[in-house]
């Protein structure tokens, strides 16, 4: 007989919400819930927290002409319209306006609006390649890259993984890809990062075009973080390095800089039109509700007219890393605004949780924590994301909390309890 499917997964004591279930972490160290205006200051089981957690890098969560846009463009469409699919009876003149916007703003000819970043870069990755192509990836990409690698492999095709931001590690794999792809009269396709999320690391973007001279490939750049926040005008890291040219499938999401649901990708007019037909999770879903275009066109119509929210945003960004490896922290190598902040030892799960209870109860500071697997064995990664809606104050009483925390936790001040 078949085993149920639901014995051996949901009811498996080794399944994680189990675990956070029987350790009481759900809604506090899991699915915490924030509540309160979005911003540097929310409240937090039944506190009021400095919040370091939230994507919100210009601060436009709040922004009194975001709201208003919001308000009114919901009050006159509801979020209902267009209904169906873009294809089919979806399809506005205002949704391609924007997409002009978009694709000019990062230096593009042509973009498309997707409905959600994740399914979207998935999706964009499966329509691009087919089973004679072969992906090259950065080892750190993001989850959505990786299922987006995952259908490509449930087509039939072939990828590789070059070590992260290792130049000669990409090249020993492009190596290879060009052989298996001459084999099977494909191509190839490299993924890579604007900005990492976890390290806060920029992908070499200038060195691995430099690799299309001798290889023959095509680039993808999820760039996330990067997008309103990186280079001269905030366009993101293909600006950055100026080789938005060498960037042949520049992918961006609302989610982080422009603190909203969507996502685009900007390419040349050709491929645009080849995936606006052939991305299945965008032929098969309703489009982009029109409330979720117009607060779009309003969040980009302020990030760029208003560049001070972007230098703002910075200031933060240098006080707390600079402030940080002044007082001798690791912050890794970090040249983006995510900080993270890396603790060293051996520590036990009991030990991570008590720290991260008396920086929310007693010093009120709310902060994601990461640890293995995410980050390596002997690591506590206490990640900071600063927004334009921060001070410097902010910054000072921070830092002066987290050399309270590692010095309790060299200590051993965070040690469980043992009964004799």
């Amino acid at each position: 007989m078949a085993k149920d499917i639901f014995d051996k997964t949901i009811s498996d004591l080794g399944h994680i919400g189990t675990q956070a279930k029987l350790l009481n972490s759900h809604h506090y160290y899991s699915f915490p819930r924030l509540t309160g205006e979005l911003g540097p200051y929310m409240e937090f089981n039944g506190k009021r927290v400095l919040n370091w957690s939230l994507n919100n890098y210009l601060g436009l969560a709040n922004h009194p002409e975001v709201r208003q846009a919001d308000t009114e463009a919901t009050a006159q469409y509801g979020l209902a319209y267009p209904m169906g699919a873009r294809m089919m009876t979806g399809n506005t003149e205002i949704h391609e306006a924007f997409e002009k916007e978009l694709a000019a703003y990062v230096g593009k000819k042509d973009s498309f609006l997707l409905n959600y970043g994740y399914q979207g870069v998935m999706s964009v990755i499966e329509c691009i390649v087919d089973r004679r192509d072969v992906i090259v990836y950065d080892a750190e990409s993001h989850a959505c890259l990786i299922d987006g690698i995952r259908l490509h492999k449930a087509k039939g095709g072939e990828y590789y993984k070059y070590v992260h931001n290792d130049m000669d590690s990409l090249e020993k794999n492009l190596i290879r890809a060009t052989k298996l792809a001459e084999e099977r009269g494909g191509g190839i396709l490299v993924i890579t990062e604007g900005v990492f999320g976890m390290s806060g690391k920029v992908g070499s973007l200038d060195k691995i075009v430099e690799l299309k001279k001798k290889y023959s490939f095509r680039l993808l750049v999820d760039d996330a973080h990067g997008f309103g926040t990186m280079g001269a005008t905030g366009a993101g890291v293909p600006e950055h390095f100026g080789v938005q040219d060498e960037v042949d499938l520049h992918f961006c999401t609302f989610a982080k800089s422009m603190a909203a649901i969507g996502a685009f990708i900007a390419a040349d007019p050709d491929v645009v039109m080849f995936l606006k037909y052939n991305m299945r999770s965008q032929t098969y879903a309703k489009a982009l509700p029109m409330p979720y275009v117009l607060g779009g066109m309003k969040r980009l119509e302020l990030i760029k007219n208003h560049p001070e929210y972007r230098e703002q945003l910075w200031t933060i960004v240098h006080a707390l890393q600079d402030g940080f490896r002044k007082r001798g922290f690791d912050i890794g190598d970090t040249t983006s605004p995510v900080t993270p902040v890396l603790l060293h030892g051996n520590y036990d799960l009991p030990t991570v949780t008590n720290l991260i209870r008396d920086l929310r109860e007693n010093m009120g500071i709310f902060c994601s924590v990461i640890i293995y697997p995410v980050v390596p064995k002997g690591v506590i990664m206490l990640r900071i994301i600063p927004t334009a809606s921060h001070t410097l104050e902010d910054v000072e009483y921070t830092m002066d909390c987290f050399e309270k925390v590692q010095a309790k936790l060299q200590a051993g001040e965070y040690a469980p309890l043992t009964l004799a």
